[in-house]
């Protein structure tokens, strides 16, 4: 899960850059890369000049209108600051844009109708400041979405931290069997065991930046090291996995297996007292297949066993683990969430048809339409999970 040398997860958190754009569909803010609507020429659409300061919060806005418009926010401040366009009385949100930088304009673009509205400025370090609340007395609204707070994500993080516990005590027993395959000379029941072990590790993806160097030792790739794989440093699943497909002999593996498993094990014991960030939540539900994309599909993490499809099914079940645990949130929040399930379903049945008795496809054995069309499937998963990692994003709200 982290490359040795170069992280294979994105750190970043993610973040609304330049501009919140609602979609058309009811009842979801739904935050895109597309800085303006697609039918809506940005220049000609009205321009308002909004400041977002902690004194003059929302001023400028003395001539509102409806439908699609643009909201130039001023920072003037020394200060960076998260601004967003709310419902004042129910807290909804219309529109935000992060991180406006001290001295700097940024846009948001917003369809807005009967209501009323208000700027919330947020500078940094700083408290929360709503703005004057101004009235549209015709149209309609684009969707909104009620804010997510810390607080609303701490039930969830700690029942799927509690999963998590589960699952290392899964992958402790079954990397066991692996290392004892490997002491006993029998490099084909150690190929056997690999994957299950593997697996299951790989199921409990979003928690890996939680993991910490330990997840290097347990998953790590022989990226950025100057011996490559046969480097002293290359370690666990992946350095296994080397020696299992390329006729290395039980001597060579036994070292490593058992470091694995003193690395899971570690793993497992102070996991009782690890604390996962609630507010990390939701962008794992989006990362861990936004990855699978990047490494699986690629095949740059196949090191002999041509399992990067099973991987990926495995990706996909720890997304739907973290996406239970959100359920409650989302319910309420995003009325897309029967389609991303009904999506979630059909890519589970496309990759199961590549699962034939344990026996995985591997990726260079797909044809061209087989190809194209897991890629369209997993681009189109991460594509509506972003969501998901958008309206669980914690704001705040004072």
């Amino acid at each position: 899960m982290v490359l040795s040398g170069l992280s294979r997860r994105s750190s970043r958190a993610w973040t609304v850059v330049a501009v919140a754009v609602v979609c058309l569909a009811a009842g979801v803010l739904a935050v895109t890369r597309d800085p303006h609507p697609a039918h809506a020429d940005p220049k000609a659409l009205p321009h308002t000049t909004v400041e977002v300061s902690a004194a003059r919060c929302g001023r400028g806005w003395s001539a509102p209108v409806p439908g699609v418009q643009v909201f130039d926010l001023k920072n003037p401040t020394d200060g960076a600051a998260e601004v967003l366009l709310e419902d004042p009385a129910s807290r909804a949100v219309y529109g935000e844009v992060e991180d406006i930088g001290a001295g700097t304009t940024r846009q948001l673009t917003v369809r807005l109708g009967r209501g009323s509205y208000a700027f919330m400025c947020v500078p940094d370090d700083a408290d929360a400041v709503t703005g004057p609340t101004v009235r549209i007395t015709a149209g309609r609204s684009g969707p909104a979405a009620a804010p997510v707070t810390e607080h609303d994500l701490i039930p969830p993080a700690l029942a799927y931290q509690k999963w998590i516990g589960g699952g290392l005590a899964d992958v402790v027993r079954l990397t066991t069997a692996l290392r004892d395959a490997i002491d006993g000379g029998d490099l084909a029941a150690a190929r056997a065991d690999w994957l299950p072990a593997h697996l299951e590790y790989e199921r409990l993806g979003a928690a890996y930046d939680a993991f910490g160097d330990a997840d290097g030792a347990i998953d790590g790739t022989d990226a950025g090291l100057p011996g490559g794989v046969h480097d002293k440093d290359f370690t666990g699943f992946h350095r296994i996995e080397y020696g299992l497909w390329h006729g290395e002999p039980a001597s060579g593996l036994r070292g490593p297996a058992a470091g694995l498993v003193r690395a899971v094990g570690a793993l497992r014991d102070g996991w009782a007292t690890a604390r996962m960030d609630p507010a990390q939540l939701g962008l794992r539900a989006h990362e861990i297949l936004e990855n699978t994309v990047q490494f699986e599909l690629t095949g740059r993490t196949d090191y002999g066993s041509g399992s990067n499809l099973a991987t990926a099914r495995a990706n996909l079940d720890g997304t739907v683990q973290v996406l239970t645990r959100l359920d409650p949130l989302l319910a309420t929040r995003y009325p897309e969430l029967p389609a991303l399930r009904g999506a979630l379903d059909r890519v589970r049945g496309m990759l199961d048809g590549f699962d034939h008795g344990g026996t995985w496809t591997p990726l260079g054995r797909l044809d061209r339409r087989q190809r194209e069309h897991v890629d369209a499937a997993l681009g189109d998963l991460v594509e509506r999970l972003a969501s998901v990692a958008t309206l669980c994003d914690p704001r705040r709200t004072v």
